[in-house]
């Protein structure tokens, strides 16, 4: 699935990272992306984890993103998130942690912990 992330050039994060030269965190990218991947797959990810993220470019006021989605094999749903022909961000979301491991509790998106 591929959708388009709107980030307003006048977003609060960009004014403290980093003084005369903007970049978005992050994680608030994340919070940004996760969302629309729960619409999108119409699923709950309180019940999911971060299996993995990169974050390769930054990302600046002005910069149109796409995000690209995709269910795997495993219970793995994997994400990129482009700006033009460049990767900023890419990872994956696991929907179980190993039967051998406890599960931790999940961080809705939006809650900034």
């Amino acid at each position: 699935m591929h959708s388009r992330l709107e980030v307003p050039r006048d977003h609060p994060a960009f004014a403290g990272h980093f003084p005369k030269f903007p970049v978005l965190p992050g994680a608030v990218l994340l919070d940004l992306a996760l969302p629309i991947i729960e619409r999108e797959r119409g699923i709950d990810l309180s019940q999911w984890q971060i299996a993995s993220v990169k974050f390769l470019e930054v990302v600046r006021p002005g910069d149109v993103l796409g995000l690209q989605h995709d269910a795997c094999k495993g219970g793995l749903i994997r994400f990129t998130v482009r700006v033009a022909d460049r990767t900023v961000a890419s990872g994956s979301l696991s929907s179980a942690a190993p039967a051998s491991a406890p599960r931790p509790a999940a961080v809705p998106p939006g809650t900034g912990a």
